[in-house]
């Protein structure tokens, strides 16, 4: 384990307890009551398998995708049935996996959350490029999307190379996002690729917008030890100025800033599955945050069928938080945004965010990562950089172990971090 995260941890919980995630679970989920809840579907399957991806994903056969449709039906039904009235929703979020292969699928899919969940925010969806073109937009649109993110990672043949994925048709893409409209219209980009310039990110944004977005999301590659990527990460120095001056040159834009790395060029068009209070995960590796537990689903499509098929929820692990591990949960995936609001966190935990943490607080602002202004705490771009940093040691630290057991363990009997 890390260094750093052992004793942020230990810090930031004011205990060395670490965190436990057992093979039990609740089969009745207490979500009833719980404010800013979203919903989430993970579709595990893609025609290839980039190598740098950590996902959850396998290669696509129409078969064993069909017997996945059904069983997530049913988990959806185990779960909303659960709730005696429809639960209000945020949102809900498709990812993968390349969602957009069962396009034909997708509004049965919302028509079975819709039996259940009232959607208020809007339904958004992953796609990879060859998937937008007219037809599949307008399938998905008749479904109920009105948000979609499109996982280019660069326009650059250099970087398409290095990612092992082939040339993007631009001309296509554009003529598409032209003919069938979606509120929010995203691409994911990474940043910190080997000899990556700020040249090179500016012209993929600058290409985005042109195209048909109106939101990019510029993720840090991040080497994961379970892919098979060979590429190298970028050395601290170097990836701070090029977060810096990417920010920079979206802010001068007139961008709106919505979290670490995700940039719009109005403020309603919103994409993000992360910054929900708590949320109802479904599918295969689909994760579920209540007020006092974190559970993850089993990676493997055949345990995952065969719990659906006995009438069980196909959980593999959960942890169930003290409080202080549910306060720097919350703290931790809300200041993703770059913004914690104290009222907030006096709502969702009845007890003020300034007795919980004010010495960090006041710490976090004396080394300039941070300013206040009445109850509302801002990221400055030195905070931002060192979120992202500690986030890295955090998802090598937490998430690469975690994946990494699940990819070849169903239900593990135990995973300490």
């Amino acid at each position: 384990m890390n260094p750093i995260t052992t004793l942020t941890r230990a810090w930031l919980t004011r205990s060395f307890q670490p965190f436990t995630f057992q093979n039990e679970y609740d089969q009745v989920l207490d979500y009833q009551d719980c404010e800013n809840l979203g919903l989430y579907v993970h579709i595990p399957f893609c025609r290839s398998l980039c190598n740098f991806c950590p996902y959850c994903k396998v290669r696509y056969q129409q078969d064993l995708c069909d017997q996945y449709i059904d069983a997530l039906l049913e988990e959806i039904h185990l779960v909303g049935s659960q709730s005696c009235n429809r639960k209000k929703v945020t949102s809900l979020y498709f990812g993968g996996g390349t969602p957009a292969l069962v396009a034909n699928r997708i509004k049965e899919i919302i028509d079975a959350l819709n039996e259940h969940f009232e959607i208020t925010e809007g339904i958004g969806l992953e796609l990879y490029p060859d998937n937008v073109n007219i037809p599949t937009l307008q399938m998905l649109k008749e479904a109920g999307i009105t948000k979609i993110s499109i996982g280019i990672q660069s326009f650059s043949d250099k970087y398409q190379k290095i990612l092992s994925r082939h040339q993007i048709d631009r001309e296509g893409i554009k003529q598409a996002l032209h003919a069938v409209s979606f509120e929010t219209v995203s691409m994911d980009f990474i940043f910190a690729l080997p000899n990556q310039t700020f040249e090179d990110l500016k012209a993929d944004i600058d290409q985005a917008f042109e195209l048909g977005a109106n939101h990019v999301a510029i993720y840090p590659f991040i080497d994961f030890t379970f892919t098979t990527s060979q590429v190298s990460a970028m050395p601290k120095k170097e990836k701070r100025k090029l977060l810096d001056q990417i920010t920079n040159y979206c802010l001068d834009q007139g961008f709106y800033r919505s979290s670490i790395w995700t940039f719009s060029s109005h403020e309603q068009a919103q994409y993000s599955s992360m910054t929900r209070d708590n949320f109802l995960g479904f599918g295969c590796s689909a994760t579920t945050l209540l007020k006092d537990q974190f559970k993850i689903n089993t990676f493997d499509i055949a345990s995952y069928c065969q719990r659906i098929q006995e009438r069980k929820l196909p959980t593999s692990l959960t942890i169930r938080f003290t409080l202080r591990q549910r306060m720097i949960y919350w703290l931790f995936w809300t200041a993703y945004s770059t913004r914690v609001n104290a009222n907030d966190f006096e709502h969702f935990f009845d007890m003020p965010l300034q007795n919980m943490y004010g010495l960090d607080l006041w710490l976090a602002q004396k080394l300039g990562f941070i300013t206040k202004q009445d109850d509302l705490y801002e990221m400055t771009l030195k905070g931002a950089f060192y979120y992202h940093y500690y986030e890295n040691f955090y998802t090598l630290a937490y998430i690469d172990k975690m994946w990494g057991i699940l990819k070849n363990e169903s239900f593990p009997t135990k995973i300490t971090l």
